[in-house]
């Protein structure tokens, strides 16, 4: 978790830690061309990553995401709270790039590989591809789900995160915490979606 941690500091000097403002937009993602498919689905908002471990200063990260996922692509955008792009990450079937405002590429077989390599920890990206659409991934199983009156999942474990959805709205969950204990450390993901506008 060392790369966590420097990611982190690094991205506390760009001014990631300070208060992160209700406009916070982060910039568009560009269409997919010929990649677009009719199942394109698009989020934005806010997101905080949050790591702790024993006997050393809590860690803290947040800004804007702009999440569009084409089936075949899926564009990830990282922005400051200020609204600058951090790094924006692209996903097809044959690999996952993320490339750093100042310009540093980095590569991996599949966005979870790559989140793995770029900061020494994991970030559920698989996973939030269907719970950002409100349901569970196809795999691993998911165990202790709970549903709302809806049949719509607002608590489980999958993949080694304990995940809480909540707020939705036509698309999806508007709030998503997402825990994760190992070794010691404990890692909290949060994410405020946009609500759709009418």
């Amino acid at each position: 978790m060392a790369r966590v941690r420097t990611f982190l500091r690094v991205a506390a000097a760009a001014g990631l830690t300070a208060l992160v403002a209700a406009c916070v937009s982060p910039p568009p993602v560009a269409d997919g061309g010929s990649d677009e498919i009719t199942d394109a689905f698009a989020r934005t908002g806010r997101f905080a990553v949050r790591v702790e471990a024993p006997g050393e200063q809590p860690e803290a990260v947040q800004g804007g995401f702009a999440w569009r996922d084409q089936g075949r692509r899926l564009v990830l955008d990282l922005a400051n709270p200020f609204g600058s792009t951090l790094a924006r990450m692209e996903a097809t079937p044959q690999g996952a790039v993320l490339t750093r405002a100042n310009g540093e590429v980095f590569r991996a077989a599949n966005p979870d590989a790559l989140i793995a390599e770029v900061l020494g920890g994991d970030i559920p990206v698989s996973g939030l591809r269907d719970w950002l659409r409100g349901r569970l991934a196809a795999d691993p199983a998911a165990q202790d789900v709970r549903q709302d009156d809806a049949g719509r999942p607002t608590a489980f474990r999958q993949g080694g995160w304990q995940a809480a959805l909540s707020r939705y709205d036509t698309q999806g969950p508007q709030l998503l915490v997402l825990e994760r204990n190992e070794a010691g450390r404990r890692i909290v993901v949060r994410l405020v979606v946009d609500a759709i506008q009418p």
